[in-house]
Order: structure tokens, then sequence, then C-alpha cells
């Protein structure tokens, strides 16, 4: 049975708390080779749109990165290329009228999935996995942040609407797919050649 359901986009102000510990490659090799965590790894494999490696190279995914500045398919070409046993199955574009997003969510429920725009400037989808945090800590986020779940955070375009961003996710027995359309401001009228 496939379920569709509509995301809530939540705006918020810049966090300074927020994804302040960096996951540096040496700790995020660490992390994967412990391997008791089943679902998180899956989330954070190989592929995955929350992946470290998703961009061929590795790269903090708590860091913004320009998305659309890049097509899908030179950018993803080794990641979709590879002998390994992931898949990737990221994409975006742009239409004259929309900059959207579809990505595969392994590992994550659909109820922990939370899209939001950052200060009008970054789209932030992120998953809390392990929902059993120390006391000390209040938000997921600001520590150990890889530990409890995932995030993918995106620089916007300037052009970009992100007061109209929609979200949606597709659960299927196996599969979790969230889309994410974020409409272009409409050029002025002096702007049209």
């Amino acid at each position: 049975m496939t379920s569709y359901k509509q995301l809530e986009v939540q705006f918020e102000e810049p966090n300074p708390k927020k994804w302040c510990v960096p996951l540096k490659e040496d700790v995020f090799v660490k992390f994967m080779n412990k391997g008791n965590f089943t679902t998180l790894h899956k989330a954070m494999c190989e592929g995955s749109f929350f992946s470290p490696l998703l961009f061929g190279k590795f790269f903090d995914p708590s860091d913004a990165f320009p998305l659309w500045e890049f097509d899908s398919d030179v950018l993803l070409s080794n990641a979709r290329s590879s002998n390994n046993n992931h898949q990737c199955t990221v994409e975006w574009a742009q239409t004259e009228t929309d900059y959207v997003l579809k990505a595969e969510i392994p590992g994550v429920g659909k109820g922990t999935i939370r899209v939001s725009v950052e200060d009008g400037k970054v789209l932030e989808v992120s998953g809390q996995l392990r929902l059993k945090i120390e006391a000390e800590t209040k938000d997921w986020r600001a520590g150990n942040w890889w530990e409890h779940g995932c995030v993918r955070r995106i620089e916007l375009p300037e052009n970009a609407d992100w007061k109209k961003t929609e979200a949606f996710l597709t659960s299927t027995a196996d599969h979790k797919l969230l889309e994410v359309k974020i409409p272009k401001t409409p050029p002025h009228i002096s702007d049209v050649p």
C-alpha cells in the first residue's frame, strides 16, 4: 500500500547551537565501523541522500551545499556507477517555475522527517533516528548529532521563493521518497528581455 503525505515545512531563524559539532571524515569512519546502528547505517550509507560521501568526496552534510549549481547526473555519476550494494536515489532539477529535489530516504520513519528553511537561505532535511537522548542534551542536533539522526543542508538559490516551499513523502512498504518543491520568484517585468 502506498501513502502520500504533505509534510509541514518549518521556517526558522538560525540557531548557533544547531549542527555546531562538525562531522569529520575520521569520526564518520569510526562511527560507521561500530556496526550496531543498522537504521542509522542505512540512512547514512554511500549513495544515501544523508551520506557524507554522496558527492564523490567527504562532505559534512550539516554544512550547506549549493546543490542547484550542479547537474545531478554529473555530480552523482560516481555514486550511480559504483559497484557497491547501495543505489543512489537522489535527483534534483529546475524547471522554469520550480526547483525540485527528490530523494529516497532509507531507514527514516515518516514521522521523523523534518523539512525546514533556515533564514530563507538554507533548506534542511533532517531525521531523528535514535529517540533516546541523554538528559543533559536538550536538542539532539547540538552534540554528536550523527549518533541520533541525519541531516542534509542545501543552500537555496537567490531566486527561490522559499516561503512557498512544499514537501511530500510517498511511502510504500519498502521505500520512502521525499519530494521538495521550491517555486522560483517570478521575474520582474523590467527583468524580462
